[in-house]
């Protein structure tokens, strides 16, 4: 490590890699709501946040959680419908506090596809937020739907049952036929949509 009188160590989250302080002031001085998402293995939060000079206020938030309490979903938290309906149901929110536009603050992006998933949810609710339709990948409305985990669960079903009691035991344990994301999926789309 450097040593010496003219050596200066970064402050703690830059030197951590967890803030890239020349994007958060760009994001600043456009004086604009910012769409926070973030993203841990097992939950998405996605939250509209307006900067003020004694710290951000949070105006809007939603947490996967809420999804299993009180949309029906059944299914895991951690996964790629989960996290399009995190920000579907944010989206709404905003709407319903006339919250027009914002920008994203993706920050340090970890668990990419779950972070796409929930920026296209916000923009399905005709938030107004700038974005190029190159930032999302070409198959991402059948995985929003969770058909790529129906596409897995039937084939290790057909070709290794035994593999697919281990893999997918986390909803077999709960309940939940994986053969069924997508209906689960648009059942709770709904009742967001009913009552958000």
């Amino acid at each position: 490590m450097a040593r010496g009188p003219r050596y200066r160590r970064p402050p703690q989250r830059r030197f951590k890699g967890k803030t890239d302080y020349h994007k958060r002031l760009k994001l600043l001085k456009s004086r604009k709501l910012r769409v926070v998402i973030r993203v841990s293995n097992n939950h998405t939060r996605v939250q509209i946040v307006q900067s003020k000079l004694g710290g951000d206020k949070v105006l809007i938030s939603a947490f996967s959680k809420e999804l299993s309490s009180n949309y029906g979903w059944i299914a895991n938290t951690g996964n790629i419908p989960a996290s399009y309906l995190t920000g579907y149901l944010a989206g709404l929110r905003a709407k319903k506090n006339n919250i027009q536009e914002a920008i994203f603050d993706l920050g340090i992006f970890y668990h990419r596809n779950r972070v796409l998933a929930a920026c296209k949810g916000l923009i399905d609710t005709e938030l107004q937020i700038p974005y190029h339709e190159e930032f999302f990948p070409d198959n991402i409305e059948e995985r929003i739907k969770g058909i790529h985990i129906e596409n897995y669960a039937k084939k290790l079903k057909s070709e290794d049952p035994e593999n697919y009691e281990q893999i997918f035991s986390g909803y077999l344990n709960n309940k939940v036929n994986p053969l069924k994301i997508s209906q689960i999926f648009s059942d709770s789309i709904k009742k967001i949509e009913n009552n958000a």
